[in-house]
């Protein structure tokens, strides 16, 4: 007796699992990441936690950074330097697209003009200010016109005047960064949103805060990050004003590399400011966010 089968059951057969090409796309930029940044931050990682080309595990390295008698005031330049140069990029560059904004005769001109530092080299802007700040230069030349004595600005012996004339070179060389940011920003703003604040009775300045401002946050939040990590690598400005007396975190680890021959310290360095750098953008993310964006789940 034959028993009665059902028809077979035939399993499904699996296709191969296709890549998304949105995979192939961003495929070659990984490949580059992994080679120009991942390979060298881990090779730099390793070199600050060993013993010269191959040895064992030291702390040895952080040791020497700590204990070098530039560390710590270089590490008092840089946060200096920041704590002073940003807010006040930030004000220059806000007055400037501010006025840019309102269209003055000739504003496209004055756009370019302030734009010009831009294109600048660090060490040409730093060039540029040494002409100006050494002791033969334009200041004390104006100073010896006018009857006075002049003044060695760049001296060792006075570290404020020093630092006068890197934060003015700065200030010089990368305000233009954050007004093109705050500037294309700006133009992104509907005009709507400002015409209907002034037909509801909102003056100049309630308009600017309550209406640009909250709208500008996303570009004030890119310019803030990439300037306070751009400041934590100020050196060719200040190695062109003041040589090594003047000591910053960059270019303390410029010095252990090339001057001293160790790339053990020098990583530690960099690894110093990366680590600072990492975190202050998440401080400015976390801290500049936009609560009203946030999805509600």
């Amino acid at each position: 007796m034959v028993e009665a089968t059902g028809p077979a059951v035939v399993a499904p057969s699996r296709r191969p699992r296709r890549l998304s090409p949105a995979f192939w796309l961003i495929l070659p930029s990984i490949i580059l990441m992994l080679l120009l940044f991942a390979y060298p931050m881990f090779v730099g990682i390793r070199a600050a936690f060993v013993e010269g080309d191959g040895g064992g595990f030291t702390m040895a390295n952080w040791a020497r950074m700590v204990n070098d008698p530039q560390f710590w005031p270089a590490v008092r330049n840089t946060v200096l330097l920041i704590v002073v140069i940003i807010p006040l990029q930030f004000l220059f560059a806000m007055i400037m697209a501010l006025l840019l904004q309102a269209k003055p005769r000739g504003s496209a001109v004055y756009f370019y003009l302030w734009a010009i530092p831009l294109a600048v080299s660090d060490l040409a802007a730093g060039l540029v200010w040494l002409s100006i700040f050494s002791d033969q230069g334009y200041l004390n030349s104006v100073l010896v016109d006018l009857g006075l004595q002049p003044f060695a600005w760049l001296s060792y012996q006075n570290p404020q005047t020093q630092f006068l004339a890197v934060t003015l070179a700065e200030l010089w060389r990368a305000t233009s960064l954050v007004l093109v940011i705050v500037v294309s920003g700006m133009q992104g703003i509907p005009k709507d949103y400002d015409e209907a604040a002034a037909v509801f009775g909102a003056n100049y300045w309630q308009r600017l805060w309550q209406v640009t401002m909250p709208l500008l946050r996303p570009s004030l939040q890119v310019a803030l990050i990439l300037r306070t990590i751009l400041a934590f690598q100020t050196f060719a400005v200040a190695q062109a004003l003041t040589g090594e007396s003047f000591p910053l975190l960059v270019g303390e680890t410029y010095r252990w590399y090339s001057a001293l021959s160790n790339p053990n310290v020098a990583s530690a360095y960099a690894l110093v400011i990366m680590a600072v750098s990492m975190v202050t953008a998440v401080i400015y993310l976390r801290a500049l966010r936009d609560e009203s964006r946030q999805v509600k789940r």
